[in-house]
């Protein structure tokens, strides 16, 4: 192969189109196992928590944000005030910054697909698009793999909400959902990393907003855990330079 043909850029055409989407079907499969029984479980939520059973798929196509989803049912139906939710919201993504450093965002085209592919950075779709084996995927690529990401979960909820509201039957502990998994990402979490400071500053910034505020426990201890993280970050940093 010669050295201009290297450098000629692919073109975008049906069958490559196809074949980009045929890899993020792939891309997706064990993604998918995850997302779409959770959806389930959130569209049960949605209508036991005496929701319309279409509140399902107006928050998770439009807020699209996993954990916070759960958050909102009890926000929405506590009638919390907008300034907190706003603040819970900015609490629970803040993560979201960072992962946009190193989203391959650049290999997207158009304004559009840009636009789309921020509002659907999840947290499957930056470990799925920014590992080794990613690197030289199309942007088509990526952008398909975010849409099948998202259609899972908005499918698992209206599936879950619809038959909820069809056959109501009460499930006990469902609303467990959202503590079962956090659970879950804070131990793989911890198995991936074994920094054992942040689960225990966890539980302490926990302790602390339970004593002080029981009524905003939550908000507060997110507060707190973010503060004791970014400080953290700036004395090992200084530790790092002093050696």
């Amino acid at each position: 192969m010669s050295a201009t043909s290297t450098c000629t850029p692919a073109i975008d055409t049906p069958a490559r189109g196809r074949s980009d989407l045929r890899a993020a079907l792939a891309d997706t499969s064990s993604v998918g196992l995850a997302l779409f029984p959770l959806g389930l479980a959130f569209g049960v939520l949605v209508v036991h928590s005496q929701l319309a059973w279409w509140w399902a798929p107006v928050f998770t196509g439009l807020i699209y944000a996993g954990s916070l989803e759960f958050l909102l049912i009890g926000l929405v139906t506590a009638a919390t005030p907008l300034a907190q939710v706003a603040l819970t919201a900015f609490l629970v993504n803040f993560r979201h910054i960072f992962y946009a450093l190193s989203f391959p965002l650049h290999r997207i085209r158009g304004k559009r697909r840009k636009g789309y592919a921020t509002f659907a950075l999840t947290d499957e779709a930056y470990a799925l698009t920014t590992g080794p084996a990613a690197q030289e995927w199309s942007g088509r690529r990526i952008l398909w793999l975010q849409v099948l990401c998202q259609g899972y979960w908005v499918g698992g909820a209206t599936v879950g909400a619809v038959g909820a509201a069809l056959v109501p039957v009460q499930l006990q502990g469902l609303d467990f959902a959202l503590t079962a998994l956090f659970v879950v990402l804070a131990v793989d979490g911890f198995r991936a990393e074994r920094d054992i400071p942040v689960p225990v500053l966890a539980l302490l910034c926990a302790l602390i907003a339970r004593v002080l505020l029981p009524g905003q426990m939550l908000l507060v201890a997110l507060g707190l855990f973010l503060a004791a993280l970014l400080l953290r970050r700036v004395l090992t940093e200084k530790e790092t330079v002093d050696a």
